[in-house]
């Protein structure tokens, strides 16, 4: 718990048992005339809620309770301890008790009972008991000020309540158990893709290090120190491991060699486990604070919270784009729809790519530190930032959060008060409107056809109808990739590398509950005379030999390969089911060759490197006997007749 907050609680706590002892005038209470026996009960249980030692204190209410039930100042600090506890229902019937035995001695009362009311998610009553508060004509600047404050906190919860009604969405987090929270505190979780390995912080004495745990038949294992030499006896805080666990990113404090306070460092999973950390460097490490980074899915883009100069505030969320050379460029700030005059952190990148989660202080909320979301438009444009709403935000401090790739579970840190202690990780399900798009993955290996020698290649993704590349990746050494999909368009799907022939897939997500995760290992043929693709990107209307627009992208993609290689010549050749008449099969399957052969020759492709010839229905590649077949034998291929 941070300590600002924690003074804030006990300073709040402090007001309400002072009060208790020395309000003014009443209508029919005095405390001067309480049980003398009750009143010293009551000043031991004062000096016990001063001390933190909530329990004991709320023992020794009740007792003095039991001696004067009238004793209104019990029911007063009572209500104070439970809202320090977060017990915000018993603290509301706490006040509502004291207001009710004696309203006028307890209207001091009004605010901290309107902001226990606003914490048991009570805002409407919570305005009106503020408002019945600010009537007070007795008050002083501070209590109008303050007032003031809250009554604009709840006016926010009660609008968004009525714009966003719940309808039958139930918050429900789940605590992620023994074998991850612990009486230590845990926090800042990250996931790869496909949500079998979580990373997080654990600190233990002070010290801040990794644990990694695996989901094994919907049950996460014993977390586990994270393995190699990442985590030191310095403190390694907040983390982000990439989509495809191969990358980790985090924050390291007071290291040596840091450029300040708190550094952006990063480790490699190796077969030894994770590598020894390196700084990011000066270009993105200032001797101000760096913290909470985030890569994007294919790992070009890496969001952080900074204190830099230049932000709208105290800190700000930034961005560093991967450069082609492999280095990050200059952070850029994501402007004034995320960030504001106070503090934005914790940012958190959704598989999606689109959807950017983070906490701020700054845009309207519910009174401390808020969660939220906003949507790119595109590198340099944000959405504005909307909150997550109640009950995932309340009146106290909300931390960090990330999503999982099918965007329905979030997964945040929480002292709730049945935890095992301090901060524990839980999940819970969000609401629908406030869901990333459900993203898929593709992930395998590139290799050379005749060798099965693993292939560094260059993977990418392209919406089929507006040809916007989506993602572009690079393989590792040996060929292995992760790209992801968001539902809800159309890919076309393609992997390149010099001195070979493109390999194209499509992949169909329209269709937002469609698909599943895929596996594509990918056999690349060398350019040489015999060599054989299909164009799986090419597009016709059934019985047309027009070509469809989202066949552009893999015809520009073909006009690219023949200018890369200007002594390539190859042939067009159309095939098509078995469904009609052969002698129109045949036609149809020509024309359709010739309408890719005129395209690239619009495009400034020599004539003479091409040639069209149509199969017809003559060389399947599966059974006619089923749709399924029927669609792979309609194909476009590409053969090279010399290079």
């Amino acid at each position: 718990m941070r300590k600002d907050r924690l003074f804030l609680y006990r300073t709040c706590l402090l007001l309400f048992l002072q009060f208790a002892f020395f309000s003014a005038q009443s209508q029919w209470y005095d405390p001067e005339k309480v049980n003398k026996a009750a009143g010293e009960i009551y000043g031991q249980a004062y000096e016990e809620a001063i001390s933190g030692k909530y329990a004991e204190a709320i023992k020794h209410l009740e007792q003095a309770l039991s001696l004067d039930p009238k004793f209104v100042d019990v029911y007063l600090s009572r209500a104070g301890i439970y809202a320090e506890m977060k017990n915000y229902r018993a603290s509301v019937a706490d006040f509502q008790k004291g207001l009710d035995m004696d309203s006028v001695y307890s209207r001091t009362y009004l605010l901290p009972y309107s902001i226990s009311l606003a914490g048991a998610g009570r805002f409407g009553d919570a305005l009106r008991a503020v408002n019945r508060f600010l009537e007070n004509p007795t008050l002083n600047e501070q209590s109008i000020k303050a007032g003031n404050y809250r009554k604009r906190v709840y006016a926010f919860a009660v609008d968004y309540e009525a714009r966003h009604p719940a309808g039958g969405y139930v918050f429900s987090p789940k605590n992620l158990g023994d074998s991850i929270n612990t009486a230590f505190l845990e926090y800042f979780p990250s996931l790869t893709i496909d949500g079998k390995k979580m990373i997080f912080t654990r600190r233990v004495n002070n010290d801040e290090d990794f644990y990694e745990t695996d989901l094994l038949d919907g049950q996460w294992s014993k977390a586990r120190l994270l393995g190699g030499k990442v985590n030191t006896n310095l403190n390694e805080g907040a983390q982000n491991i990439s989509q495809d666990g191969q990358l980790l990113v985090f924050t390291g404090c007071n290291y040596p060699e840091g450029e300040g306070s708190c550094d952006l460092y990063f480790s490699l999973k190796t077969n030894n486990g994770w590598s020894e950390p390196q700084n990011l460097g000066p270009l993105i490490n200032t001797d101000f604070w760096e913290s909470s980074p985030s890569l994007s899915p294919d790992k070009k883009d890496l969001y952080f919270a900074s204190s830099r100069a230049g932000g709208f505030g105290g800190r700000d969320i930034w961005v560093t784009h991967r450069l082609p050379n492999g280095k990050w460029g200059s952070p850029e700030n994501l402007g004034e729809a995320v960030n504001t005059g106070g503090d934005e952190s914790c940012p958190f990148m959704h598989a999606d790519n689109q959807t950017l989660f983070f906490n701020s202080n700054g845009h309207p909320g519910y009174g401390m530190t808020d969660l939220f979301y906003s949507k790119k438009v595109s590198d340099s444009s944000w959405l504005m930032a909307e909150n997550l709403g109640y009950p995932i935000n309340t009146i106290d401090d909300e931390g960090s959060l990330i999503v999982t790739a099918d965007g329905s579970t979030a997964i945040y840190a929480s002292d709730k008060s049945e935890g095992r202690g301090g901060l524990d990780l839980y999940s819970f399900q969000l609401r629908e409107d406030l869901r990333p798009a459900r993203t898929l993955w593709v992930r395998g290996r590139v290799y050379d056809k005749k060798t099965s020698a693993g292939l560094p290649s260059s993977v990418e993704l392209t919406d089929l109808t507006t040809r916007n590349m989506i993602s572009r990746i690079q393989t590792d050494e040996d060929g292995h990739y992760l790209i992801t999909l968001p539902v809800g368009k159309d890919y076309a799907f393609t992997v390149n590398r010099k001195g070979y022939l493109f390999f194209s897939e499509n992949f169909s997500l329209l269709n937002k509950n469609a698909g599943a995760d895929f596996v594509q290992d990918i056999p690349l043929q060398p350019i040489e005379a015999g060599a054989l693709i299909v164009l799986n990107n090419i597009f016709f209307d059934s019985k047309k030999a027009d070509l469809k627009p989202a066949s552009l992208a893999e015809l520009d993609k073909l006009v690219n390969l023949l200018n890369e290689n200007p002594r390539l010549m190859i042939q067009i050749g159309g095939h098509t089911d078995n469904v009609g008449q052969a002698k129109d099969n045949l036609l149809l399957s020509e024309n359709r060759a010739k309408a890719v052969v005129d395209y690239l020759t619009t495009k400034g492709i020599a004539p003479k490197r091409l040639s069209a010839k149509g199969f017809g229905a003559s060389n399947p590649v599966a059974d006619n006997n089923s749709e399924a077949g029927r669609s792979l034998n309609r194909r476009t291929e590409l053969s090279v007749i010399s290079n």
